[in-house]
């Protein structure tokens, strides 16, 4: 089925090299997702139940944990002397590293190092995956391909959680991060000699920045602060006001999961359909009432149902993705400028969940997230100004200016 989806989505004169190339972005990715899935589904019971943190304290954790993303931008570095393929696969075994080192956390301390390492592979491993799959695949294709992508991904999410919910009680907290940890590190290895051979992409890469981003890079710095709060405070909120439990908060996961098995298929359909512009601006007006619904809601079964709401809106990003592919200058840009996004996303969430845990404690759980609908609005006035090259007859979004080399 993963080898159909993926020549399915590829030009009929792409050769088995390109396939390989997609296998290998797709079995690296499920690794990655099903590795930080175990980890985000048992990370805030584990901090609450056995290391005693609070609000403050999660908010300092989960800043350490964006650090690596802010040098995220780094990538664009390591891609002119490695190819994307070799990050990828380092990325796996830093992550997995960092996963199996919480089984020994005892405090704090130990806690944002573990946090840290792990996070160094999940930041360092997403923008080369999506540019891998943006610089193989031409624009029509691409949507529907990361599209699969994330749907894929669902479904590796759905097995951690399944994990997760099975054995996080019988098991425990440490040996399961463990077994996942030293799993996603050998799957890592693995892989790493595939990255031996560029594989039919371009051979140079550019760091280039220009004017002629500047929106994509705004709204990277948004999604990325909305981003931040939700997954900082939704969770813990659920947890530390309400007492759901380690199976309650994998269940979450396992619902999410189910629905964007599907959900991500058609977003990526949809994205070809009715445009970056039309696409994103639905997914930040969602977002206002699911954050004024986690502000003011006490209603648990309706916080579970926007919960699952706000992880179908988080696969729209791929809508920014594409966007930057119709835009660029030229295929080398790509890395460099998905690199930069992560690091311009990161920028705000460095602070954010410092500031947000402060909030909290000063003025109460509602405040976070009611910066969140501000955030939402914000980010729904910008998207209003995307434009894309179009040969289609969307209306949603005007052919932009041809770019010049120097712009």
């Amino acid at each position: 089925m993963l080898a159909a989806a993926v020549r399915r989505a590829l030009d009929g004169k792409r050769g088995a090299s390109h396939r390989k190339l997609l296998l290998f972005v797709f079995a690296a990715s499920l690794t990655l997702t099903f590795g930080h899935q175990v980890w985000q589904a048992m990370f805030n019971n584990f901090a609450v139940e056995e290391i005693g943190v609070g609000p403050q304290a999660v908010g300092w954790i989960q800043s350490v944990r964006e650090v690596p993303g802010l040098l995220a931008f780094v990538v664009a570095f390591l891609a002119l002397v490695i190819t994307e393929m070799r990050v990828m696969a380092l990325g796996l075994i830093f992550l997995g590293s960092g996963i199996a080192l919480v089984s020994q956390v005892h405090g704090l301390p130990m806690l944002l190092v573990a946090t840290l390492v792990m996070s160094v592979g999940f930041h360092f491993f997403n923008p080369c995956s999506s540019s891998v799959v943006l610089m193989s695949t031409e624009a029509e294709h691409a949507p529907r391909v990361l599209g699969r992508l994330r749907s894929l991904g669902a479904v590796a999410s759905l097995a951690a959680t399944g994990v997760v919910y099975a054995l996080a009680g019988t098991l425990g907290y440490r040996p399961l991060f463990a077994a996942v940890g030293l799993a996603v590190v050998a799957v890592g290895l693995v892989l790493l000699p595939f990255g031996r051979r560029s594989h039919d992409l371009p051979t140079h890469r550019k760091i280039r920045l220009r004017r002629r981003y500047a929106l994509f890079y705004a709204l990277a710095f948004l999604m990325g602060s909305r981003r931040h709060i939700f997954t900082t405070f939704a969770v813990f909120l659920l947890v530390s006001r309400f007492g759901i439990t380690v199976q309650t908060t994998a269940t979450l996961f396992l619902v999410n999961a189910l629905v964007n098995t599907v959900a991500y298929r058609w977003v990526g359909w949809l994205v070809g359909r009715i445009g970056e512009r039309t696409l994103l601006s639905v997914a930040f007006a969602t977002l206002i009432p699911v954050f004024l619904g986690y502000a003011y809601v006490p209603y648990l079964p309706v916080l579970y149902v926007l919960f699952v709401i706000d992880n179908i809106l988080f696969g729209f990003n791929m809508g920014l993705t594409t966007y930057l592919q119709k835009i660029a200058v030229t295929r080398e840009e790509l890395t460099s400028n998905l690199s930069l996004q992560e690091t311009i996303n990161h920028i705000s969430a460095v602070v954010v969940p410092v500031l947000g845990g402060t909030i909290w404690a000063v003025f109460g759980a509602q405040a976070p997230f009611l910066v969140g609908v501000g955030i939402a609005a914000l980010s729904l006035l910008l998207a209003r100004f995307i434009r894309v090259p179009t040969t289609s007859g969307d209306e949603g979004d005007a052919p932009a200016t041809p770019a010049v080399s120097g712009a």
